[in-house]
Order: structure tokens, then sequence, then C-alpha cells
């Protein structure tokens, strides 16, 4: 499922996981330790480094994820997205993480 995919789609395919898909995706792997939640959070991330505006409709579909820190997360890579994207410029915050500060 996951073999020879860039992080990007890998991403956006974990974030449309449900409980189900995650558990046959992942059945007998290290990767269940992690938990969908976990594995959510760290999609936001990545689209969020990446700040594509064609992820933007992806990440506002979990906006009302049940997990308080996927919801954190998709937040900020929404912010990302929009800061980056409206300034013209995709240098302003790389290598910055602002995962825990509030607007």
């Amino acid at each position: 499922m996951f073999v020879e995919k860039d992080a990007r789609t890998l991403a956006r395919e974990i974030l449309a996981m449900d409980q189900a898909e995650y558990a046959a995706a992942f059945k007998g792997s290290a990767m269940k330790r992690a938990k969908l939640q976990g594995l959510k959070r760290n999609a936001c991330m990545v689209l969020g480094n990446i700040a594509t505006a064609d992820d933007l409709a992806v990440l506002e579909a979990i906006q009302s994820h049940e997990h308080e820190v996927v919801r954190e997360h998709v937040a900020w890579a929404i912010l990302q997205i929009d800061a980056l994207n409206n300034t013209g410029s995709r240098m302003d915050g790389v290598g910055r993480s602002d995962c825990g500060e509030r607007a």
C-alpha cells in the first residue's frame, strides 16, 4: 500500500484512513504503536511543511477530528499553507516550528 509513494501522497492517504483501514494497513507492524491519531498528526506536519494550497481541502475535512492533538496540527498546517501562499515567499518559516503557538 505504501510502496514508492511520496510523502505528500502518503500524508493525504493517512489523513483519509479510518480505524479499520489503519488496522489492516499496519497489521503486524510496529507502526501500530504510533496509533492512528499520531500518524494523522504527523501527516498534518508533512502537509503544513510542504505548504501546497491543494491540500487545504484534505486538512479542512478533518478539522473536527476527535483528538485534540490532530485538530491542533490541522490548524497549524492550514495556517502554514495560508501564510506561505499569501506572502508569495515559500521560504518564510522554513525550518521553523510554530506548532505550539496560538494565533
